[in-house]
């Protein structure tokens, strides 16, 4: 009896450990199964209506367009050159300095010249030869004078036997010959007279041309330094130090463009030209903003505006060269640089703008994940229309109000959970606005 105890005692512990054991496998196995994974987190922006503005992008290049040849205005060699190429330069800044010493000499020479011409015509202006014949007319005058009383006198003597015939036909002789001289000398004050004007107006004449070739001289000595016409950047010199410089030379010594503002030059259809005189007319102005993309893909900072347009339209490719401006306070921008211009067609009023990486394209088919009301994603068919800096605006298949997932799209699936929080767009990407 104590063996059959002990016997089924001893399978009754074997049959529990047993059991235990399959219970701890089923728990150990469990415990070692796939575990459920937590819903992705996503970033999600709610759509809304909103005015945005609707740009077209065109080639263009910039340009210097007042552009400025430094070239010698004398003859003479070079003895400085005090500018670093590539360097931006001021209005008058002294660039050469060529040989000064025969400008020099020519100055002194010239100034000497003024000088005896001012004191040849300080002695015309005294007139000595004139006074000195209007006082040998004054006394022949006198003489005249006496020798009428003279015979003014004798006649009555004369009628009276007084004096004799003699006499008073010596005193006649007298008076005719006191006359003719008279006469003479006036001519001669007449002839001096005209002679001094002509010697005042002709020193003054050489006066006056003396003053100009020291002017003259002033000036080439001035050119001998040859100073900045514009503010602007200058290029290479051309010609080194020691060397000639010439005045007739082709080749210019170096060049100077300014870059503060910067003009830029874009081609548009006729068609695109009339949308803008249109779109200008509505908006009451002259002026067309403008907004420059540089070719490393960055907006150039400040804006610009339309200043010319040409004549006419180039008949071989029907477009329209339009001529614009843009401020360059930093010269960041240099003539010759390809770019984009952006330029303002109309707004699109009350549209829905999402960003462009969360638009899914297969199979050229459009389509967004949004999260609804119970956080699950789904997938919405969706029509682009226009892009708007890095946006596309939606013309079908959404709502304001919508959640659209912007991050995270590549953890979703259709019908899936998704822990939704907002999206944060980097500067200058918002939604809507353009890349700055």
């Amino acid at each position: 009896m104590n063996y059959l105890y002990i016997r089924r005692l001893t399978l009754l512990f074997a049959l529990v450990a047993a059991c235990l054991g399959a219970v701890s496998c089923q728990s150990t196995s469990k415990a070692q199964g796939p575990m459920a994974l937590p819903p992705p987190p996503v970033a999600v922006i709610e759509v809304k209506a909103q005015d945005v503005p609707i740009y077209e992008e065109i080639s263009a290049q910039t340009f210097a367009r007042d552009m400025v040849e430094v070239r010698g205005r004398v003859d003479g060699y070079i003895e400085k050159r005090l500018f670093q190429v590539g360097a931006d330069v001021k209005k008058g800044q002294v660039l050469y300095i060529l040989d000064q010493r025969p400008y020099a000499a020519d100055v002194a020479k010239a100034q000497a010249d003024v000088n005896q011409g001012e004191a040849n015509l300080e002695f015309a202006k005294k007139q000595v030869a004139l006074i000195q014949a209007e006082a040998t007319l004054a006394q022949a005058t006198a003489n005249l004078a006496k020798a009428q009383q003279d015979v003014d006198r004798l006649k009555p003597l004369v009628s009276q036997e007084a004096a004799s015939q003699q006499d008073l036909d010596n005193a006649n002789a007298s008076l005719q010959a006191n006359k003719a001289n008279v006469a003479a000398l006036k001519a001669s004050v007449d002839q001096t007279r005209l002679q001094a004007r002509t010697n005042i107006d002709s020193a003054a004449a050489q006066v006056q041309s003396n003053k100009a070739l020291l002017q003259t001289a002033d000036l080439n000595l001035g050119y001998a330094t040859v100073t900045a016409p514009i503010s602007g950047r200058v290029g290479d010199s051309l010609i080194q130090v020691g060397g000639l410089v010439s005045k007739t030379s082709t080749n210019p010594l170096t060049n100077i463009v300014p870059l503060d503002p910067i003009w830029i030059r874009f081609k548009i259809s006729e068609a695109e030209y009339l949308e803008y005189q249109n779109s200008m007319q509505r908006q009451r102005t002259g002026q067309m903003p403008l907004r420059l993309v540089l070719a490393d893909g960055v907006v150039f900072p400040h804006p610009g505006q339309i200043r010319d347009t040409l004549n006419q339209v180039d008949p071989k490719t029907g477009t329209l060269e339009v001529q614009g401006t843009f401020p360059n306070p930093e010269h960041i921008v240099l003539p010759g640089q390809f770019g984009t211009v952006r330029l303002q067609r109309r707004d699109a009023k009350g549209v829905i703008v999402v960003p462009q990486r969360a638009v899914q394209e297969l199979q050229s088919m459009q389509s967004v994940f949004t999260v609804g009301p119970d956080n699950k994603a789904q997938v919405r068919g969706i029509v682009t229309g226009e892009r708007v800096g890095d946006g596309w605006i939606i013309t079908q298949g959404l709502k304001p109000g919508d959640k659209v997932i912007v991050e995270g799209v590549q953890k979703v699936r259709p019908g899936s959970p998704v822990q939704p929080s907002p999206y944060k767009p980097t500067a200058g990407a918002t939604p809507g606005q353009e890349k700055s």
